[in-house]
């Protein structure tokens, strides 16, 4: 058995802390540098920086604040959001960053998986997935912030991305994103079982419970922003931590 790493997800829009719901609707909450101090306080086992819309934009990393954040975190950090190329995914390594997160640049560059994980090895390579239903039910792979229906089957994806060398996949459910009703765990239990690299599950979660739910589906790690910086679903900012809670799969 093995623990389970707790790791809180902070959306960043040109150097601004934000929450969506549903992946709409960007919710302006603050500086992210105040929130990684607290992290820090809580002793958070990771922390996950994503610039949501980086890509969808079109805007390059801001390289000056993620340098900025990193050097206030003490936990492991990962950072996606942007990325298109070895040569950034290098200077994201040397701002402080363990791993980056990849998302809509495999669509069209694949081989980057390789190319990183070649020099840092697989464990600092994350392949994630925006997954949502289509209008016939079906689950399907987007890209582009949730906007580009790629077609992709999110399990055919999940061992796509396990084949071209990705050390973990992190799941995000668009539909579940900031609404605190729990993890999609029928899509985290179908892509668990069809892959062996360790699966983040992110997107609804709004109690503890839901964490071992999701561990219960096959997570090896639980991913999640509202709960982290809001009191409750509904009410004002309120940066927080879950202490004493051990986790197991």
């Amino acid at each position: 058995m093995s623990r389970v790493r707790i790791i809180p997800v902070i959306l960043l829009k040109k150097g601004g802390l934000y929450k969506t719901v549903k992946f709409r609707n960007p919710n302006y909450l603050g500086d992210p540098i105040n929130t990684v101090k607290i992290f820090n306080e809580k002793e958070a086992d990771e922390l996950a920086v994503i610039d949501f819309n980086a890509s969808c934009d079109g805007r390059g990393i801001d390289f000056k604040k993620i340098t900025e954040i990193a050097g206030e975190a003490f936990m492991p950090m990962s950072y996606g959001g942007g990325i298109s190329n070895y040569t950034e995914a290098k200077k994201i390594f040397d701002a402080g960053y363990e791993k980056v997160i990849l998302n809509s640049v495999l669509f069209k560059n694949p081989e980057l998986i390789r190319q990183i994980a070649d020099v840092y090895g697989a464990q600092a390579v994350v392949g994630s997935m925006d997954v949502k239903k289509n209008l016939f039910g079906k689950y399907k792979v987007y890209s582009h912030s949730g906007t580009k229906s790629t077609g992709h089957d999110p399990v055919e994806w999940a061992k796509t991305l396990e084949q071209n060398g990705v050390g973990e996949i992190m799941i995000n459910s668009i539909e579940r994103d900031g609404t605190w009703e729990g993890y999609d765990e029928v899509l985290v239990e179908k892509i668990a079982h069809a892959v062996t690299v360790p699966v983040i599950a992110c997107g609804g979660a709004g109690s503890t419970d839901d964490f071992k739910k999701a561990v219960n589906a096959g997570a090896s790690a639980v991913a999640a922003g509202s709960m982290f910086v809001y009191q409750k679903k509904g009410m004002g900012v309120l940066i927080s931590f879950p202490s004493g809670i051990k986790l197991v799969n």
